[in-house]
């Protein structure tokens, strides 16, 4: 708020003004592009203007599996009473056109002279208890089928096995959302953040996968996709961009030992999308990288799949993941507290293109960080020798009781000599 003329002038008022526009730099944030796979493994996708909605109708079983549980468990509920009162209105018609709700029939009854279909069936709420004891398998003693109607044998037999059906696709389906894959895969971890450093003298692109279970995961197996937006030299623009590019793994299948967390591997060479990325131009970049581990389940022998991606954001330039794995009394112990843990470490900050063209770039880098590291021990140990003459000059000070007293010799002519030791 500007201040009155009358109290400060109006220049000094501008100026100043100006001066706090100046140190105050205006930074305009980059706008963040939506990610298509999110760090917990969900896919970060709507699916909009479906016309055909039938074909959800023609694959029921796998439809009521993707259902939230509030859905699943409303259409459990209603299967079971629709059947229900279904079947009850079909035991009432055959009932009352029996002639069963007829009250003189009651007498009639009883002189063993007429016999019902279903014996007290005498209203749709005995017909609804009827139908509940048929479908569930329940037989309280009081209502029970004769053999005096063709009909309702059909109805029993009809109601007998639609209630199987039922029981089948309904049980099958909870036990599916129960035993799902994804379930699974929630203990599968990756690295918040993923590195590139240099191993075996080439830049490498590396993050960290672990699995919280004791249960395996067999024939596991990892794959890395590159998704970015491209434009064809025809000019066809293409959103999503799926390239795969190769993991460096030692064994000749990909599939990996999950017993402990590994450091995945991607060697920067001529197959990379990361070829031509420099540290600089990392940032600038839109790119996303895309994680995928798949593997069987020890246990349920399910294959299960977890997911994560990685964007320029997230990837750390010059950094290596610390060691987790230790040895303890004959036992590999693993300390997850420093699963995501970095170091900073010597790396180059140009491509993998000019690293190759270039070998001389990594030997300098690396000769740099050898002298700032022995510079650093130096200057440590000078400071640890210096910190300790002080603390040992201090407690010469303060504790009186360390100075060494004089001590008086005694010579045979009689004389006494001093000497300080």
């Amino acid at each position: 708020m500007l201040a009155r003329k009358s109290i400060i002038p109006e220049e000094y008022v501008l100026a100043r003004i100006a001066a706090e526009n100046l140190r105050k730099p205006r930074i305009r944030d980059r706008q963040r592009k939506a990610r298509f796979i999110a760090k917990n493994g969900a896919c970060n996708l709507a699916h909009k203007n479906i016309r055909e909605q039938g074909r959800f109708l023609q694959d029921i079983f796998t439809t009521l599996v993707d259902l939230k549980w509030r859905h699943t468990l409303v259409i459990f509920t209603m299967s079971f009473l629709c059947s229900w009162l279904l079947f009850a209105m079909m035991w009432w018609l055959v009932a009352f056109a029996h002639g069963d709700m007829d009250p003189s029939t009651e007498s009639a009854t009883n002189s063993t002279k007429w016999t019902p279909c279903v014996t007290c069936v005498r209203s749709f709420t005995s017909a609804f208890l009827f139908s509940i004891e048929v479908q569930v398998t329940i037989g309280f003693g009081g209502r029970m089928m004769t053999e005096e109607c063709p009909l309702a044998i059909t109805v029993l037999i009809l109601q007998n096995i639609v209630g199987l059906i039922i029981n089948a696709v309904m049980l099958g389906c909870i036990f599916m959302k129960t035993a799902q894959a994804h379930r699974r895969a929630e203990t599968l971890i990756f690295s918040r953040q993923a590195v590139i450093a240099v191993r075996n003298g080439k830049l490498c692109f590396m993050f960290r996968v672990g699995d919280l279970r004791k249960s395996m995961i067999i024939s596991a197996s990892v794959r890395i996709q590159v998704v970015r937006k491209t434009t064809t030299p025809e000019g066809e623009v293409i959103p999503i961009h799926q390239v795969d590019i190769p993991v460096d793994n030692p064994i000749e299948s990909n599939n990996i030992f999950l017993v402990a967390p590994l450091i995945i591997c991607h060697v920067i060479d001529k197959r990379s999308p990361l070829y031509d990325i420099s540290a600089a131009d990392l940032a600038l970049q839109d790119l996303e990288l895309i994680v995928i581990l798949e593997g069987v389940v020890e246990t349920t022998g399910i294959t299960t799949q977890a997911r994560t991606s990685y964007v320029a954001e997230e990837i750390l330039w010059g950094h290596r993941f610390v060691p987790i794995v230790t040895e303890e009394e004959g036992v590999y112990a693993v300390d997850y507290s420093k699963f995501g843990n970095t170091v900073k470490v010597a790396a180059p900050r140009c491509s993998a293109r000019e690293l190759d063209e270039k070998p001389s770039i990594l030997i300098q880098t690396l000769q740099k960080s050898e002298l700032s590291h022995q510079n650093s021990l130096r200057k440590r140990n000078s400071m640890r020798r210096n910190n300790s003459i002080r603390r040992s000059n201090s407690m010469r000070r303060t504790n009186p009781s360390l100075i060494v007293p004089k001590v008086q010799f005694i010579t045979p002519e009689g004389s006494q000599s001093a000497s300080e030791t």
